[in-house]
């Protein structure tokens, strides 16, 4: 009679626990996942640059193929926001042994959203603004300029 009112007395700690611990266990598995899209993301984003880096340096290339060989790649990674994305090319001085010489560098801002991360984040605090906003990435490739 006494395991019977002992068993009885724990019916819904299991569920207790479960409610506790599965809003905690949601958001770390979550932010696993939008923080490898990230990473993803920030991957695309510097090959992305390393392709437009790789027409500006060419002779006689322009500011619109190097932004349009940029994008393209991003297109080919899937980004979702590739259209938001900005595309700057700029000369720059590149480090060659014991000098230096003429070289171009592209910069890609991206601002990236993250999807889930925030609704999940509201379950575990009602007032979170965890993953609400855009979070700007930039990557940046140099490369020397080829002459003729």
């Amino acid at each position: 009679m006494r395991r019977l009112r002992h068993r009885h007395s724990e019916r819904g700690q299991g569920l207790i626990e479960v409610a506790v611990t599965l809003p905690i266990l949601l958001l770390v598995s979550v932010g696993i996942f939008e923080f490898g899209r990230a990473f993803e993301t920030w991957q695309i984003l510097i090959n992305a640059g390393r392709e437009g880096a790789r027409v500006a340096v060419l002779p006689g290339a322009d500011a619109g193929q190097v932004e349009a060989r940029a994008r393209s790649y991003m297109n080919a990674g899937l980004l979702s926001d590739a259209a938001d994305a900005s595309v700057t090319l700029s000369a720059a001085a590149v480090d060659i042994g014991t000098g230096t010489a003429a070289g171009s560098q592209v910069t890609i801002d991206d601002p990236l959203n993250f999807m889930v991360l925030n609704p999940v984040a509201r379950l575990v605090s009602a007032g979170s603004t965890l993953g609400s906003s855009a979070f700007t990435m930039t990557a940046s490739a140099v490369m020397r300029n080829e002459t003729q």
